[in-house]
């Protein structure tokens, strides 16, 4: 399974995304269990805190569950520069 290296931090975005959406951390937990993906609520904080790196699968169940495009995830985050 292929990780997301947040060398630029999603987190916020994936966190103002739920608050939009009206799900807390728990909600977001549950529904990716629904799908089949077992995440305790603090590893998905510490996603959103940019503490622990992604999942490409998790990020494609995050997609679904928020009903967004993957460019929303990456809205107004620039590429850190070496």
């Amino acid at each position: 399974m292929q990780k997301l290296l947040q060398d630029v931090h999603i987190g916020d975005n994936i966190q103002r995304l739920r608050k939009n959406r009206n799900f807390s951390q728990t909600d977001m937990v549950t529904k990716l269990q629904l799908l089949g993906r077992s995440m305790s609520r603090a590893n998905y904080a510490h996603i959103e805190q940019g503490i622990r790196n992604i999942y490409i699968s998790d990020l494609i169940l995050l997609k679904k569950i928020l009903n967004v495009d993957y460019e929303d995830f990456f809205k107004g985050l620039t590429p850190r520069r070496s």
